[in-house]
């Protein structure tokens, strides 16, 4: 297996800078869209045939460095009791948000193999064919916290932010359950066969850094403390360049940054021995390829001055990305890492 992603994520020495790309095996694929044009989205996540193949999809067709689960950060939260329906104009929407105590008692404990099944088989067929390590993943507490209250997106976060200040109690005990569900959720996923993990804090950069440390971080801690040291474990903490020197002490072993923090100066505020994932702007891939080389090769010179570094985008690629910019950016990346210039 190529183990530089590992190694990178270790702090050890590679030969280059390994890169894998956030949302990889999706829409912007014509491969992908073949096999979803014949199934629903939670009907692809759950079918673990088909989510191997979209998985193994961006590995073969742009030659990344790790494979990432096709699936959702919010197949655990229907599985505890919340409706679940994705809208193709309006994203994921759970009905019956969670508001009150009511709410969250209906909520079950998770039981990964009986729950979600089809998460762990789409795993172990990955294991057997895959020639790169396999990412498994879930939504951090905080984040799903927020779908769960507001009942999908939100622009400002009203409801979650109502529970925060004026029923503290009551937010705490619903993220003390969705941290269970995470653990048992994560462990599961380790337990199949995943060769890292990665937690994803999509809207914790809605938060006041002291909101951050109250109401996020301790969840986050919780749950890196809870799983297997010898893995990987990653924390990408979604527009919160302003507050890495709150999320450098989550635990993880690497940090996601997304584009708004140059990566130089990340590293001096995350420290010299920090491991960091990213983090170039999504949106560059509509430049011209050599738009796309040269962002892509002042990140990897950047991120020489971290004890490890893998190549990323500061969030996930998108829908309408050219396939042919996606392949010259992870060209560009094995290139100048290699050759060291």
């Amino acid at each position: 297996m190529n183990d530089t992603f590992l190694k990178a994520c270790r702090g050890e020495k590679t030969d280059y800078t390994p890169v894998w790309i956030m949302r990889q095996a999706g829409r912007y694929l014509p491969e992908y869209q073949k096999v979803r044009s014949k199934v629903d989205f939670l009907t692809l996540c759950k079918t673990p045939e088909l989510a191997a193949e979209v998985t193994l999809q961006p590995v073969d067709i742009l030659g990344v460095d790790a494979a990432i689960l096709f699936s959702d950060i919010l197949i655990p939260v229907e599985a505890i009791g919340m409706k679940l329906e994705f809208s193709e104009s309006k994203g994921p929407i759970l009905y019956d948000p969670i508001r009150d105590s009511v709410g969250i008692s209906r909520l079950r404990t998770l039981d990964p193999q009986e729950d979600v099944p089809f998460v762990m088989d789409a795993v172990k067929l990955l294991k057997q064919s895959l020639k790169v390590p396999l990412i498994g993943f879930s939504g951090a507490p905080f984040t799903l916290a927020t779908y769960m209250i507001e009942g999908g997106s939100s622009r400002n976060y009203v409801n979650t932010k109502r529970m925060m200040y004026k029923e503290p109690e009551m937010f705490h005990r619903l993220m003390d359950k969705i941290t269970d569900c995470v653990i048992s959720y994560l462990n599961a996923q380790i337990d199949a066969g995943v060769d890292a993990v990665q937690i994803f804090d999509s809207w914790a950069g809605i938060l006041s850094p002291a909101d951050f440390d109250e109401f996020a971080l301790k969840y986050v801690n919780k749950i890196i403390s809870a799983l297997n040291p010898a893995l990987p474990r990653i924390y990408f903490a979604f527009n919160c360049g302003a507050m890495l020197s709150h999320v450098k002490t989550s635990g993880a072993d690497v940090l996601g940054l997304d584009w708004r923090i140059d990566i130089s100066d990340a590293i001096t505020t995350l420290g010299s021995n920090a491991i960091v994932q990213g983090n170039l702007d999504p949106c560059t891939l509509f430049g011209t390829k050599e738009i796309v080389a040269k962002r892509a090769a002042d990140v990897v010179k950047k991120g020489r001055a971290a004890k490890g570094h893998i190549f990323n985008l500061g969030h996930g690629i998108l829908p309408e990305t050219p396939v042919d910019n996606a392949k010259a950016l992870v060209e560009t990346v094995h290139e100048v890492s290699a050759g060291g210039k």
